[in-house]
Formats: C-alpha cells, sequence, structure tokens
C-alpha cells in the first residue's frame, strides 16, 4: 500500500484554509486506498523532516500560501528526494510572485491588465493608476489584503495604514464577471463563473459558506468558454507547472475582453473549492481526484 504524507497548517494567512483542505484530503486518501500520515506543519522546519522520517512514498501538498506554495517546501522535499503533489520549486515561486508571474504571462501573449509594483506608502500620497485599481499583495494568496479602490474613494489612508503584506501590487480593475478554469496537466477542465455576495471575491467568499455561487458550467458564449480553458492552460505551460493549477480570469460582456489575473498552483481543497467541483463536473469524484494527484507526483521537475 502505498503511504502518503499530507502536509497542511503552515505558516501562512491561509492556515485555517490549510487545515480544512488537508483534512478532506486525508479522508479522501484514506477512501482511495492510501495508508495516510498526517503532518501538521508549524515553524521548526526540523519537526516536519522528523515527521518524514523514514521517508513517505510521497507527499500530499495540501500548504496554501508563504512558505507552502512559494517553491520553499517544494525545495526542501527536492532535497530530500521524496516525490509530492503540484509544481516544482520553480513554478511555484513564480506564480506566487505576481509580478513575476505577470511578465511571464506577457511574454507569453496572455492577456492581462495593465499593474504597477509600489511601495505601499505610495498610496498614501496618490493614486497610483486612474481609479478604479485594484491593490494587492505581491506574495499572498486566497484574495488575503485585496482591496478596491474606486473613484472618489478615501480608503487608500486606511489601507496604507493596516497594510504589513510588503510590496503591493496595483492593477487596473476590470468590470464584468469572475471566471476560474482547473488544468489538470495538459487538459484544462471546464469553465467556473464565481457569483460573490461580497463586494469582490474575497477570502470570506472563498471560503465561508454562503459566501459565494458558483455557475458550472458558466453561462458564457461558447467561444469565450474556449478561449478561457486555452488562456489557463497556455498560463499553466507557461509558468512550467505540474499536476492541477487553477487560473482566475475577469470577463466583461460589454467589451469582450478576457483577462488573466493569476494562477494558483496550490488549489483549494475544501468542500466550497472550485478545482474539486470542475473535477466533479467531468465525472471525477474527490477520492479520484486526490489519487489522481498522488499518483502524478514527483521531485525535482
Amino acid at each position: 500500500m502505498m503511504r502518503v504524507a499530507v502536509l497542511l497548517g503552515g505558516m501562512s494567512a491561509e492556515r485555517e484554509v490549510s487545515l480544512r483542505s488537508g483534512e478532506q484530503v486525508i479522508a479522501a486518501l484514506r477512501t482511495a486506498g492510501f495508508e495516510v500520515t498526517r503532518v501538521e506543519v508549524g515553524e521548526d522546519l526540523r519537526a516536519v523532516i522528523a515527521a518524514l522520517t523514514p521517508a513517505p512514498d510521497v507527499v500530499f501538498n495540501a500548504l496554501h500560501g508563504r512558505f507552502g506554495e512559494d517553491g520553499t517546501i517544494q525545495g526542501v522535499l527536492d532535497y530530500l528526494g521524496i516525490p509530492y503533489t503540484h509544481s516544482g520549486v520553480r513554478a511555484s515561486a513564480l506564480a506566487m510572485d505576481k509580478a513575476a508571474a505577470k511578465a511571464v504571462f506577457a511574454h507569453a501573449g496572455l492577456p492581462v491588465a495593465p499593474h504597477r509594483i509600489i511601495d505601499i506608502a505610495e498610496l498614501a500620497d496618490h493614486d497610483p493608476l486612474p481609479p478604479p485599481y485594484v491593490v494587492k499583495p505581491v506574495n499572498e494568496g486566497s484574495s488575503v489584503g485585496v482591496h478596491i479602490v474606486k473613484p472618489g474613494d478615501n480608503s487608500r489612508a486606511r489601507i496604507v495604514k493596516d497594510w504589513h503584506y510588503g510590496p503591493a501590487m496595483v492593477e487596473q480593475f476590470i468590470p464584468g464577471r469572475e471566471l476560474t478554469v482547473g488544468v489538470l496537466d495538459d487538459h484544462a477542465l471546464v469553465v467556473t463563473e464565481i457569483l460573490s455576495e461580497e463586494s469582490f471575491y474575497d477570502y470570506h467568499a472563498k471560503y465561508s459558506a454562503g459566501g459565494s455561487r458558483h455557475v458550472v458550467p458558466a453561462d458564457i458564449p461558447a467561444e469565450v468558454a474556449q478561449q478561457a480553458r486555452d488562456v489557463a492552460l497556455a498560463a499553466h505551460r507557461a509558468l512550467g507547472c505540474r499536476g492541477a493549477s487553477r487560473a482566475d480570469l475577469r470577463y466583461d460582456d460589454a467589451s469582450g475582453r478576457l483577462v488573466l489575473l493569476e494562477v494558483n498552483t496550490q488549489p483549494g481543497m475544501t468542500a466550497t473549492s472550485l478545482l474539486p467541483e470542475q473535477a466533479r463536473y467531468v465525472g471525477m469524484d474527490f477520492p479520484a481526484l486526490c489519487a489522481w494527484m498522488v499518483e502524478r507526483a514527483a521531485c525535482r521537475v
């Protein structure tokens, strides 16, 4: 029986999400017939390495955010020679760094929104871009720290006061609809539209029951759906991702503009998560999806 260690928790702002993802992955892998060990990750790397000794056959990486999906734990597992799920060091680091990822996407000819990287103090003095625009951390996920600044908005000083994320990306706000597409290796799944009860698809909307509603497949023209799937697959390849990823996009009905926002190399695996929902739509239940990831685990890639 294959022995799988599931890493969950971590030290990022997304720790609670990772714990929820990991527990559901553990249950699914046991259902699928794997011998599973739970490894809760904290600040002590030596404890993590000890928990992985003797080495399992595979590590299922259910960590999110910094140290979990930015190439850090991937490098540790590469050094230990333990195959792990999801993307390797390079793709993980590129995708987590929004500025680097945008550069890769632009070089690949993919549609991205105008943006700038700033020291957050600049926001207190003036609008770095014509409003409306989005302010987001360069190296966080799950919409942590994301704000929309609208014309006449007086929130800039508050954003600066509460900011503790380092450099910020300011990006032109794209009106319209929130779309997402999961990718499994060389196959884009289906397009989901996300309808949020919040002002935008923020952390609460992503992970709270009732925070958002998912329309699968999205009610959009067939040619737009195909374009979204093509962009998601091209972004996955441009970053060098392996296994599963999920691309987030915006689609403006009025102009027909489709824009790639970012790629998540560690898609959420909770009850409200998008990738498991898309996999179910194409006939792959949750245990089968988790098993698929384990079977394609690798290291030093």
